[in-house]
């Protein structure tokens, strides 16, 4: 209950502030950019994925955000993750196009999926429109809700034990285009 009420007494920072990519770091050669507001992710014709962290390290928090996918749309939110070149350690929450589990959580180089959401809530996802992912990290508990909708609720430990960035992904292939708006986090104050 400390953690819920640190929430609360916790005010909400805005991780994107709409004009610029000040208090990120890009990691790969994709491109991101703001245009009108919004951050944009491209992929190009390089066979690697690019990712965009956040200068700081975050362990328990809830962040909320809205996406819009053009294209194939494949990309994810990253959490408690670090990086060595443009490798990436951690957990992602899922962001893809429909049926392909969009919410769910994967860990890359390791343990592959960890939790999908159950096949009725792969028709949460509004491909094409804005969808809002809240994910809330409470020690080694994550919970993803898209759309108002809890996706997954997963309990691991080795989660549990990790701190880092928060990171967007755009997967590699070419002709992929994410945008992001609202990037918004709430740190947890543990009593």
């Amino acid at each position: 209950m400390a953690l819920q009420a640190g929430w609360a007494q916790t005010p909400t920072k805005d991780l994107f502030n709409g004009e610029n990519l000040e208090g990120w770091v890009k990691h790969g050669d994709e491109k991101w950019f703001v245009e009108n507001g919004e951050l944009i992710c491209e992929s190009g014709s390089k066979a690697d994925y690019g990712y965009l962290s956040t200068k700081d390290f975050y362990k328990d928090f809830e962040l909320s955000l809205e996406f819009k996918q053009e294209a194939d749309g494949n990309s994810g939110v990253f959490i408690r993750s670090t990086f060595n070149g443009n490798i990436v350690s951690g957990w992602q929450v899922e962001v893809a196009p429909p049926g392909l589990h969009t919410g769910g959580i994967y860990e890359s180089y390791g343990r592959n999926w960890l939790a999908i959401p159950e096949p009725e809530k792969e028709k949460v996802l509004k491909m094409g429109e804005w969808n809002t992912l809240k994910i809330r990290v409470n020690g080694p508990d994550v919970i993803t809700w898209l759309n108002g909708v809890e996706m997954v609720h997963l309990t691991d430990e080795i989660i549990g034990k990790g701190e880092g960035a928060i990171a967007l992904q755009i997967h590699d292939g070419g002709g992929i285009r994410v945008k992001w708006r609202n990037i918004k986090i709430k740190p947890a104050e543990v009593e």
